[in-house]
């Protein structure tokens, strides 16, 4: 058997999959799923979930993506803000968001 390759990741990249693998955990958790429940409806194993809710880089996007889905957890969406609202997110956990899609804490002045 072949050796897995030891690849290196960016603290970055840590971050937000651990960040991810905690949104998932408490979409799963708020709808009262265990992780055999939630595994078997992804088509994974529950190690293979356990992975995903710690935010280990080695599991497949395709199937860290179709759990967040599953669980209800918003991937890409426009409205950042009621994404904040609805999921609780934290000052830290926002950290993470490209600034595009932060919040403003200013109010714009544009009457000219």
């Amino acid at each position: 058997m072949v050796k897995p390759v030891s690849r290196s990741y960016s603290q970055y990249s840590l971050n937000a999959l651990e960040l991810l693998g905690q949104l998932v955990r408490e979409a799963r958790l708020s709808k009262a799923m265990t992780t055999t429940d939630l595994a078997l409806r992804a088509g994974i194993s529950r190690a293979l979930l356990q992975r995903i809710e710690r935010g280990d880089p080695g599991c497949a996007i395709g199937m860290v993506f179709e759990v967040a889905a599953i669980c209800g957890v918003p991937l890409f969406d426009l409205e950042s803000r009621q994404l904040s609202n609805h999921l609780g997110l934290h000052r830290e956990k926002m950290a993470l968001l490209p600034k595009a899609v932060r919040a403003r804490n200013q109010v714009v002045k544009d009457d000219f």
